[in-house]
């Protein structure tokens, strides 16, 4: 429940536990898939999947069960291919354990609904404890307080704009409650 320690010239800094269980956010993807298949890092359009990890928000702080974040996806020819994000327990290196049964949304409605657009055409997914006001079911993962999490961006057939850069996920932005 505490982040690694800060190691530099001047000696070892521990920080102190905040209740949300962490894992150092370089090793992170590495926990969840234990190695790479030719399509994970092959660039080829319209081919194979592309995968995003993301284990702390745009602040750098590691992510916590127990508050609530957004991210937008933008228009921009809606992401380059179809997707979902799934978030994964820290701990267990498994989907999220909670009433949900399945902590990912994405363009397809199987098997949960698929997210729905916002008014300018991007998606915004949820990550919190309990369903936000107003936030359709389909855009919202629940999460656990007192667990660590990080969530991966899946593009299955990714296209150009994924390549080039000109299509960007936003980051993890916390809401404040």
């Amino acid at each position: 429940m505490t982040p690694p320690a800060e190691v530099s010239d001047t000696g070892i800094g521990p920080y102190p536990s905040d209740g949300a269980r962490k894992l150092h956010l370089r090793t992170q993807f590495f926990r969840l898939a234990w190695g790479i298949s030719p399509a994970m890092c092959m660039r080829i359009t319209n081919l194979g999947s592309q995968y995003l990890v993301a284990a702390a928000d745009k602040e750098g702080r590691t992510l916590d069960g127990g508050r609530h974040y957004t991210v937008s996806l933008p228009l921009a020819s809606r992401p380059p291919g179809s997707g979902s994000l799934t978030a994964w327990d820290n701990q267990t290196r498994s989907m999220l354990d909670t009433p949900q049964r399945f902590s990912k949304v994405g363009s397809q409605g199987h098997p949960r609904r698929a997210a729905t657009a916002d008014p300018d055409g991007s998606t915004t997914v949820h990550f919190a404890p309990e369903l936000p006001d107003g936030v359709p079911d389909g855009n919202w993962i629940q999460t656990t307080p007192g667990r660590g999490w990080c969530v991966c961006l899946r593009l299955y057939s990714p296209l150009q704009p994924f390549f080039d850069k000109s299509w960007r996920p936003g980051e993890l932005d916390e809401v404040e409650i």
